[in-house]
């Protein structure tokens, strides 16, 4: 044997070696980013449950709340304050969830599901008012998120069952 024949063994068995660590690392790689994205809807999860959390912990919240889906306009400053407080963590959290999915941490259906859910509220009429007020506090691409959903002009249905016209 030559040293080119024992050079040739040498970078085989090198191959051989490497092709199998290789595939180890693009495993554990995989892995650590299903992992990570994982975490990361954990993370908006609780983060929403949070925000939804202080209506039902805050009755005055939630009737201001519901008032403020009817009218932002009819709200006093201390409502719309507090409308706005909530709603500003509301579409900080859905901003975080849209760029989340269009990095595809947040599937498809999951994303449909918090569309539907986002499309809901943004449907009434006190919403849409309170947004003219604050849709310059997001980005360009977020807001036009939020514009060709209010295109959409769906009915609100959120809480129709909920005899709002009563309060």
């Amino acid at each position: 044997m030559n040293w080119e024949m024992l050079a040739a063994i040498g970078q085989l068995a090198t191959v051989l070696v490497g092709i199998p660590s290789l595939i180890y690392l693009a495993v554990q790689i995989r892995e650590q980013t299903k992992d990570r994205h994982q975490a990361a809807v954990n993370v908006l999860t609780v983060q929403w449950s949070d925000l939804t959390k202080s209506l039902h912990d805050d009755p005055e919240l939630g009737a201001i709340f519901l008032r403020g889906l009817q009218s932002f306009k009819d709200l006093d400053a201390v409502a719309k304050l507090r409308f706005s407080a909530f709603f500003n963590r509301f579409l900080k959290n859905f901003q975080a969830m849209y760029f989340a999915h269009k990095q595809g941490i947040l599937t498809d259906a999951l994303w449909e599901e918090i569309d539907r859910t986002m499309s809901d509220f943004i449907a009434y009429p006190g919403w849409q008012q309170w947004w003219v007020t604050r849709k310059h506090w997001h980005t360009e691409e977020f807001a036009s998120v939020i514009e060709a959903i209010i295109a959409r002009g769906a009915a609100p249905q959120a809480y129709s069952g909920y005899e709002l016209g009563k309060m």
